[in-house]
């Protein structure tokens, strides 16, 4: 089993299809070489509770299926005030991940709960972020103690790979 599919299916996720071309049609396609560099689709901010031990450990995991390089994503507090010098001067498209309600709350100005605030793209609430699309999920000792909600949670991260893609 691949490094990937262990992550796969302890994220939840049975079946997964890949979505690249075989090698030799890739490199067809494009001319391109094994070196060629990666482009970044844009940049993700997790905001809730840090995560330690198993919850570090999923995090980890998540980054690694997500692909995600060191400089695409960073860990925020939602207590902290927000710095709008922390946007990316060049434009890099942006989406935030708050972990539990409480986070999506604070973070969006909404007060309902976490079962209504998922599946929805809500607007980050800051002085100069107005602009940055929020995606309210589970933390993630929860999805420790309640492993179902980990499919519930990869639907949370593909809508906001969806809303990256989009900006």
């Amino acid at each position: 089993m691949s490094t990937n599919s262990t992550f796969l299916k302890e994220m939840g996720i049975t079946e997964w299809t890949s979505r690249d071309p075989a090698p030799e049609q890739a490199q067809a396609m494009s001319g391109a070489t094994e070196t060629q560099e990666r482009r970044s689709l844009g940049v993700w901010w997790f905001f809730g509770n840090k995560p330690q031990g198993d919850a570090e450990v999923l995090f980890q995991n998540t980054i690694r299926v997500l692909g995600l390089t060191p400089q695409e994503w960073s860990w925020k507090n939602p207590a902290d005030k927000f710095n709008p010098e922390l946007l990316p001067q060049d434009g890099t498209p942006i989406v935030a991940i708050a972990f539990g309600g409480a986070a999506a709350q604070k973070l969006s100005g909404e007060r309902d709960g976490l079962p209504e605030l998922r599946e929805t793209v809500l607007a980050f609430n800051a002085d100069g972020a107005e602009d940055l699309p929020l995606i309210a999920t589970f933390e993630l000792n929860q999805l420790l103690s309640r492993p179902k909600d980990k499919s519930l949670f990869w639907q949370d991260l593909l809508l906001a790979k969806s809303v990256l893609q989009n900006i």
